[in-house]
């Protein structure tokens, strides 16, 4: 099955701005859920900017891979 089958894609930013225009200081929240037991698998807080490319870089996976290699592939990048 693919990932993105799986798995839902959450982001919350605490303000309102495009990342080029946020606050340094601010934390934009990162969840990969699995869609079949409501689990948080992979969590993130991190500044605009690096939330940005993160969230890319997951949507990419998220239609590229199945949830096992998904899984795979994510494990290693700090996602508590």
């Amino acid at each position: 099955m693919r990932a993105n089958r799986a798995f839902r894609l959450i982001v919350a930013r605490e303000g309102p701005e495009p990342a080029f225009w946020a606050d340094p200081d601010r934390l934009d929240r990162i969840e990969v859920v699995s869609i079949g037991d409501g689990e948080i698998v992979f969590y993130w807080e991190l500044a605009p900017k690096d939330a940005t490319k993160l969230v890319r870089q997951l949507r990419e996976d998220l239609v590229a891979l199945d949830e096992h290699e998904f899984i795979d592939a994510w494990l290693g990048r700090d996602g508590h």
